[in-house]
């Protein structure tokens, strides 16, 4: 399949999204590690954080659709943002707290696969060859 300008640009735009958002579950994580180790009145950084870059999972499930991207990489999108709801879940349900550091991690190790597929999509051509 011959990938277009534009498919191309959406697909470049989605990758950035996609690391982005590794980006911010680092520094997401960073900031929990910090508020539990250091200094628990920091907590609301933890906490406030994440209404930054929570809606980056829709905006990538957004952009595949015109950047032509595989189902699995669609529902990928949507499993991470389905995923940062169970964390809203298990940050208030009792006795659900040990759960969120768990799916902390597959958020990450999610978005890491999600964004090495991206990186394939945007700049990888069919014969092997990186685009320019």
């Amino acid at each position: 399949m011959e990938i277009t300008g534009k498919v191309r640009l959406w697909r470049k735009t989605f990758f950035f999204l996609a690391v982005i958002f590794v980006l911010t579950v680092a520094i997401q994580v960073f900031l929990a590690g910090f508020a539990i180790f250091v200094d628990p009145a920091k907590w609301t950084k933890h906490t406030n954080f994440v209404k930054i870059f929570e809606y980056v999972p829709i905006l990538m499930l957004i952009f595949s659709f015109p950047g032509k991207l595989t189902p699995s990489m669609k529902w990928q999108s949507f499993g991470l943002f389905t995923l940062i709801i169970l964390m809203y879940a298990t940050a208030n349900i009792p006795h659900a707290g040990a759960f969120h550091p768990v799916i902390a991690l597959l958020i990450f190790w999610m978005s890491i696969v999600v964004s090495q597929k991206a990186w394939r999509s945007a700049y990888k051509m069919e014969d092997g060859l990186t685009s320019q």
